[in-house]
């Protein structure tokens, strides 16, 4: 079978962190026979070469070139490129992963398409990722219709024969930003791009040790030097004009005014402070007219022209004043409601942990003032002037590879007066609807924890925040949820104690145990047991009885008309007590079956309830010796 898929990664030391990586590539569901895997070994001196010439060695998918070290990844990539075999390239990095039907989903949507580039969603453990572009599938996108220019990373697939077609391969040697003028001219160039949003494929990792190379601190002068080239890229393949403004205005807003805010700005040494400061300063001067920083929100206005007027006191003055600035989510309430769980809340900016009070005067546009208390003034009338549109919006993150969902929301927004009338609060409540097998992006939420976060945009804030109680007093908690034969529990973690959703893995924490006796009836062979669940329609389950001889399972009903459960027992089947535990979800994988907190003895009358049986003294001592050592082992983990 021609190869489809060329994955090319750069590899330098990454030591341990390169086996998710490896890992993620054997798993594909792609064919094996239809990619190959190219590791370009860039001169590593610890022990990947022989891991990477022992993987080779045993599976012909992989292979790896070694080569002398070239100083960035510029180089590696390209001699992948070179070596690449497959109708499309993809670009890892070492230390990040895919997800397990990356390349198939990728290679079909681009083919579907006749896209050069395709890129996949992305999701950020410890690292930010674009937000905005993968909100939904976009077939046929470009640097005009789409914000394509938010995702300059070269995490990609880009078909090969447009590459050699218009002789595209990165910049070389030791250098910053390669990526940024090899995507901004891919994007360009090509005929088609693909943005395929409704699966994770590209995970970007922030290493525990933080020693991502772009994490590490750069030279200034250097770095942007490099910017530079990739804004000769855009100067090269647009026309003056709003379109490359709105290009351009994307190396102004992440590159420089976002470096120049907040306690990103105030956490750097004071000399490297100034460095890059300055830098910024003769880019902006340089390179950008005064259509870049207009499109501009207001609040990013303010610290683009601080910086083109070289004000760096000011601009640290007003970094210090967008330090204090966070936002707080609380929840109004959560409820089950026509199989779905519905998720109130309110949001608003806080300063030092208090309300913001902006100004109920008019907004007057033009040029940012350069004083700071008027530039605060005037950002703060922005943010009254545009509240009407804000958006807010809840997402479900999946905990352990931080992929993330927007959940439909529906928003009212509410100015609410202070003292006099002369300042206002502006108080957004959300109303967001959860449908726990549609949530991720149109398909069920896998198991696992889901964090609920809460993001706002306005005035030139994007604030992000968990979404839980300011007292833990108020905290609505409704029962787990039997959907579509998925097991949601939600609840509030005792870290942040904010929202978060158990899906399919939830033991004690459903609450079965609180059943009493009096929930639980027997007649005529037939038992029925009210339970602590929302259950929205009729669902089987099974009910499993163990005790002397064989384990026995018979199907049951849950029904939302007690709720609870209607099981036929198995009378005259069976003798003697047996113990009772129930599978919620018999159809999603193995079965999971939880504890009851009572016991059935069958007899020849018949089957009655009973309490559980105390095991023996000599199975509590054992049980008690278990307990023992298993805390003893996590507290040497710890």
């Amino acid at each position: 079978m021609p190869v489809k898929v060329s994955v090319i990664v750069p590899v330098y030391n990454p030591g341990p962190y390169i086996e998710d990586c490896v890992a993620s590539l054997l798993r594909q569901s792609m064919p094996a026979d239809a990619y190959e895997v190219i590791f370009v070994d860039d001169g590593s001196t610890d022990e990947t070469p022989a891991r990477l010439d022992a993987l080779a060695a045993e599976d012909p998918r992989f292979r790896v070139v070694h080569q002398e070290n070239s100083g960035w990844s510029g180089k590696p990539r390209n001699v992948g490129i070179a070596a690449a075999r497959g109708e499309y390239v993809m670009f890892v990095d070492n230390d990040d992963h895919l997800g397990d039907e990356a390349l198939e989903r990728m290679y079909a949507y681009g083919v579907a398409n006749g896209a050069d580039v395709v890129v996949g969603k992305m999701a950020g453990k410890g690292r930010g990722v674009p937000v905005e572009l993968f909100r939904t599938n976009r077939p046929r996108a470009s640097v005009e219709n789409a914000p394509l220019i938010d995702s300059l990373t070269p995490h990609k697939m880009v078909r090969r024969a447009f590459l050699e077609r218009i002789g595209l391969r990165f910049p070389e040697g030791r250098r910053r930003l390669e990526d940024h003028v090899f995507v901004a001219e891919a994007y360009l160039r090509a005929e088609n791009v693909s943005v395929l949003s409704d699966y994770v494929c590209y995970y970007h990792v922030k290493r525990d040790d933080e020693s991502n190379a772009g994490f590490r601190r750069f030279e200034p002068a250097g770095y942007f030097k490099n910017l530079r080239e990739a804004l000769d890229v855009v100067e090269r393949y647009t026309e003056p004009g709003p379109l490359r403004d709105r290009l351009f205005r994307r190396w102004l807003r992440v590159e420089m005014v976002e470096r120049l805010r907040g306690r990103r700005f105030l956490n750097l040494p004071e000399d490297y402070r100034k460095e890059l400061f300055e830098e910024i300063h003769g880019v902006v001067v340089e390179r950008f007219g005064p259509g870049v920083a207009a499109g501009l929100p207001p609040a990013q206005r303010v610290v683009a022209a601080l910086a083109a007027a070289d004000r760096f006191d000011d601009a640290v003055a007003f970094a210090e004043w967008e330090a204090t600035l966070a936002l707080r989510a609380e929840p109004q309430d959560v409820e089950w409601r026509d199989g779905v769980l519905r998720v109130g809340f309110r949001a608003e900016f806080v300063r030092d942990g208090r309300p913001v009070e902006f100004p109920a005067g008019p907004f007057y546009p033009g040029e940012p003032p350069l004083d700071v208390s008027e530039a605060v003034t005037w950002v703060s009338a922005d943010a009254v002037e545009r509240f009407a549109g804000a958006p807010a919006d809840l997402q479900l993150k999946e905990r352990s590879s931080a992929a993330p969902y927007f959940q439909p929301v529906e928003v009212t927004r509410e100015t609410v007066p202070v003292g006099d009338g002369t300042r206002v609060r502006l108080v957004l409540r959300v109303t967001a609807t959860v449908d726990p097998a549609r949530a991720a992006s149109g398909g069920p939420l896998g198991d696992g924890l889901w964090d609920a976060f809460v993001r706002v945009r306005l005035g030139g804030w994007t604030k992000e925040c968990r979404l839980g109680p300011a007292a833990r007093t108020a905290r609505p908690t409704p029962y787990a949820g039997v959907v579509d034969g998925l097991v949601v529990l939600p609840y509030w973690t005792r870290a942040h104690t904010s929202l978060a959703l158990d899906v399919g893995r939830a033991g004690r924490r459903l609450g079965l145990g609180r059943v009493t006796p009096g929930d639980v009836t027997v007649e005529g062979g037939r038992l029925r047991m009210v339970l602590p669940l929302y259950v929205p329609r009729a669902t089987g389950v099974l009910l499993r009885l163990t005790g002397a001889g064989a384990a026995v399972e018979v199907p049951g009903t849950l029904s939302p008309a007690l709720p609870g459960l209607e099981v036929a027992l198995p009378v005259g089947k069976v003798a003697g007590t047996r113990r009772a535990a129930l599978c919620l979800a018999p159809d999603a994988g193995p079965p999971r079956f939880h504890p009851l907190p009572f016991a059935l003895r069958f007899g020849t009358g018949g089957a009655r309830v009973v309490p559980v049986p105390r095991p023996s003294p000599a199975r509590r001592l054992a049980g008690r010796v278990r307990r023992a050592l298993r805390a003893a082992v996590a507290g040497r983990g710890t």
